[in-house]
């Protein structure tokens, strides 16, 4: 049995959002280097800001300046920063209740080391050098043992306000497909497809999952597959995709490989667009030094009669 595969994976994509007028108002805020809150009915003053009460859940939206000082409430030390955080040396995670706030603020707190981090000390806001109307327009936290500082009685109202953000997501992490795809993926890189059959139904998946999706039990017994096959059904794609270098339209099939009781996807190509049907019968095309087929293209067989492969639709 081939060893399991893994490899490195990222899932990455800019999230792109509005701002409603509070959240407006405090990353505007940070940019000029004010920190507001927004007031309740019951006058308290929440920081970062909300838009609604998260008691009553009545709208608010009665903004206040608050001090770039204040009190760290909990925290917890970050050893090892990870990429895009605040900081890159080791740094503490704190929530902050700046004075003449309510609520706390999560943010980092730039110190040597865990002992200089206590519940209750004081910090101040150290504020980035370039601003651009975001969190990240405070750089972090910093140990501060001077006097209060006081705000500077901001309305809240300012020019040129933020009013929206994009903030990149990203996740990294190793992926593994498992024992049946492993097998499915060393068997491509030797130009051959093997799927998995069913012990209960005698149904031959493509790609293999490691159990039958029908009868839910485990499936071992490998059965290589095709390697040429029949069109079920296709879509034409007329919209270019990113770093895809396919000129459009092309068609994007479901393709029952002889021998599959699944049909898999992939490409069309070899024949214009508006001639791919649905009976087609394709062959794979391979480039030098590849791991699956780069596309499929007719074989020149008559077309396979409907009644061969409707239940693979």
């Amino acid at each position: 049995m081939p060893d399991v595969l893994k490899a490195p994976l990222v899932v990455e994509f800019p999230f792109t959002r509005s701002l409603g007028p509070v959240q407006s108002a405090f990353l505007t805020g940070l940019r000029e280097r004010v920190v507001l809150g927004v007031r309740t009915t019951d006058g308290r003053t929440l920081v970062p800001p909300v838009e609604y009460d998260p008691v009553t859940a009545e709208e608010i939206g009665d903004l206040v300046e608050v001090a770039p000082t204040g009190t760290v409430t909990t925290w917890a030390w970050n050893h090892a920063p990870r990429r895009g955080q605040p900081l890159t040396t080791p740094f503490a995670w704190v929530l902050v209740r700046l004075d003449g706030a309510d609520t706390a603020l999560l943010h980092a707190l730039d110190a040597p080391g865990p002992e200089a981090v206590r519940t209750g000390m004081r910090v101040r806001v150290r504020w980035s050098e370039e601003r651009t109307g975001a969190i990240t327009d405070i750089a972090c936290f910093e140990p501060y043992d001077g006097e209060p500082q006081q705000p500077t009685g901001h309305t809240g109202a300012f020019e040129d306000d933020v009013t929206g953000i994009v903030a990149p997501a990203r996740l990294d992490y190793t992926y593994s497909p498992g024992r049946a795809q492993s097998a499915y993926i060393t068997a491509l890189s030797e130009r051959r497809t093997v799927g998995e059959r069913c012990p209960s139904c005698r149904k031959v998946y493509v790609p293999p999952r490691g159990a039958c999706p029908t009868c839910g039990v485990p499936t071992a017994e490998q059965v290589e597959v095709g390697p040429r096959g029949t069109v079920t059904t296709f879509c034409i794609v007329n919209i270019k995709a990113k770093n895809l270098d396919i000129e459009v339209p092309y068609v994007y099939a479901h393709i029952a490989l002889d021998g599959a009781d699944l049909a898999l996807h992939g490409r069309i190509g070899g024949i214009p667009y508006d001639q791919v049907r649905m009976g087609l019968r394709v062959e794979p095309v391979w480039t030098p030094g590849a791991r699956h087929p780069d596309h499929y293209r007719p074989t020149g067989e008559p077309d396979a009669d409907y009644d061969t492969y409707k239940e693979l639709l």
